[in-house]
């Protein structure tokens, strides 16, 4: 028997929910999971295993994110999804009905990982039945409920627990869902088969082929620490202020820059932007925009501590040094932990300032300038 990298298939992807349970700022499907939007997990991996074409079933007016999710994957064609799962399915069955495959498998956005056994258990078993499905045992003990208490106990030898994708042979599958009289809110594409009067087979699925459903499954996927550096340097000039780590002092210089050049801050910014992925300081506030025209490092480093939080990390531990020769930061830097302590939103004791000198190398040696370095430790929530 040839392996399914070996027998044509299609595939349906249902993408056209909008998922979100999950927590995210965007359907779930477009959310980045493991460093890739969710739905390009499964496409890539249909697409690997032999599927062409690819339909997938998306919301209305998501065009541009599922196009720029799903770039470069070869066999994939977009198709706006109706208001149910079923309906999403029909839609993308009938748009496959002008090439007629003889076989489809239809799956689920949000099971990313997925393995290239299942598929080929699944195409393999279509060869004895017109459907097959992948299926977990029932380990835990099952009961029925009556209200708050329970009920009668339910045998899990006989249940099996359904995940997808779910493979069919186009034209039996495509007439079930022409035959459907009932409303469109079949859990699964099963059902309709199995209405249909077709005979379903059970295949062995996978545990990893697990839904994304809530927030925690997406926390999951983050690695629980993470680390970012950042580095900054302002010139000083006569007639500025001078601002390090948020506090003001006395000098017969300050940094000059497009916002108050605190340089210290900066470099801050930089290495918690740099921890979450998520660009530098000057992406988010580019010097060309006048609106950031001697504007407080404050509210560049407030913004960062709010991305990280959107991005589900709080600052662990924070470690800014100062390079220069004037002026000197010992009796500054108590205020100056206390300060970004403040903006950080964490304890004092999670932030440590030093200060370090060129031994009058180079230009902050020669006093032209002020240089920073920072690192950054974000844990997540």
């Amino acid at each position: 028997m040839d392996s399914a990298a070996t027998q044509p298939f299609a595939a349906v992807i249902v993408a056209a929910g909008q998922g979100l349970r999950a927590g995210q700022p965007l359907p779930k499907q477009f959310a980045l999971w493991r460093g890739k939007p969710v739905v390009r997990h499964s496409a890539e991996a249909l697409w690997a295993a032999g599927a062409s074409p690819i339909m997938v079933a998306i919301p209305e007016g998501a065009d541009e994110i599922a196009a720029a999710a799903l770039a470069g994957i070869p066999g994939v064609r977009l198709i706006t999804g109706g208001a149910t799962r079923q309906q999403s399915v029909r839609l993308a069955l009938e748009a496959l009905a002008v090439s007629a495959p003889a076989r489809v498998l239809i799956h689920d956005a949000a099971r990313p990982v997925l393995p290239l056994a299942v598929i080929e258990r699944l195409v393999a078993a279509l060869e004895a039945q017109p459907g097959a499905i992948p299926v977990l045992s029932v380990v835990d003990s099952l009961t029925a409920a009556e209200g708050a208490l329970m009920g009668a106990p339910a045998q899990r030898e006989a249940l099996r627990r359904v995940q997808t994708p779910q493979a069919f042979r186009f034209a039996e599958i495509l007439a079930a869902h022409r035959n459907w009289t009932e409303a469109a809110a079949a859990g699964d594409d099963a059902q309709v088969a199995r209405a249909d009067g077709l005979a379903v087979a059970l295949v062995e699925g996978d545990e990893i082929l697990h839904k994304l459903t809530f927030a925690s499954d997406f926390a999951a996927a983050a690695p629980a620490v993470r680390v970012g550096t950042g580095y900054d340097v302002h010139r000083l000039a006569t007639g500025e202020e001078l601002w390090l780590c948020g506090v003001k002092i006395d000098h017969d210089r300050g940094l000059a820059g497009h916002s108050d050049a605190d340089v210290a801050i900066h470099a801050l910014v930089d290495a918690i932007l740099g921890a979450i992925g998520s660009g530098d300081i000057g992406s988010h506030f580019p010097p060309s925009d006048p609106q950031w025209k001697g504007a407080s490092s404050d509210r560049f480093l407030v913004h960062a501590v709010k991305l990280a939080a959107e991005a589900g990390y709080r600052i662990g531990n924070v470690d800014v040094t100062i390079v220069c020769e004037a002026p000197k930061i010992g009796p500054h830097r108590e205020a100056m932990r206390l300060r970004l302590a403040e903006l950080l939103g964490t304890g004092v004791e999670t932030v440590s300032v030093k200060a370090t000198t060129t031994e009058k190398l180079g230009f902050t040696g020669r006093g032209e300038g002020i240089a920073a370095q920072a690192a950054a430790t974000l844990l997540r929530d």
